[in-house]
């Protein structure tokens, strides 16, 4: 199993080191010819309007559209964003793949940036230590999006629709790996 990383800007090699500790395989994807060949796509937080700026240069949205209908993809904060449907806006470039609707910036700058325990649907161990940067937050959910973590005020933070993932966090943030392994089973198809 090889897991490619869209490294156009972001928390791309907190996700790469996060994978090796599990001694998967990874790979840096910035050009359509790096999504050959992986089984899976991680989408890094960082931020959301440069990093689909960079796709479109690259000539990265298409294909990684393409790759991600058919192969699991998750996204992490910024990648939520890249992964939904609806965003608020018009003018950035999205995959727009997820039934979601995301509030880019919810929880407003950077000094805003917290911490939190969450439960999260489906990880053994008790409670996730969820780091949020700048976060997006999903305001609303379609009906085949199963809805994993929710903050204490009922917002979503956490989604799977089939084989995509988004988290409004930076699990890549902390020495917890079992969102890792979460992922790792979905592209294992497990």
């Amino acid at each position: 199993m090889k897991i490619g990383v869209l490294a156009l800007q972001g928390a791309f090699i907190e996700h790469e080191k996060t994978l090796h500790s599990l001694g998967i395989e990874t790979t840096q994807v910035r050009l359509p010819e790096h999504l050959e060949g992986i089984d899976g796509l991680i989408i890094p937080g960082g931020e959301s309007t440069t990093i689909g700026k960079l796709a479109t240069s690259y000539g990265l949205i298409e294909p990684l559209r393409a790759f991600a209908r058919q192969h699991p993809t998750w996204g992490t904060c910024a990648g939520m964003i890249f992964l939904a449907q609806d965003i608020g806006i018009e003018a950035q470039p999205i995959l727009g793949l997820m039934d979601i609707k995301v509030n880019r910036n919810a929880f407003g700058r950077q000094v805003d940036s917290f911490e939190v325990d969450l439960e999260v649907k489906g990880l053994d161990g008790g409670p996730f230590h969820a780091v949020f940067i700048r976060a997006p937050l999903v305001e609303s959910a379609g009906p085949e999006v199963d809805v994993l973590a929710r903050l204490d005020d009922g917002g979503i933070v956490a989604v799977q629709q089939g084989h995509w993932l988004a988290t409004a966090f930076h699990p890549e943030l902390t020495e917890d790996t079992r969102l890792h392994q979460h992922f790792a089973r979905m592209v294992r198809g497990t």
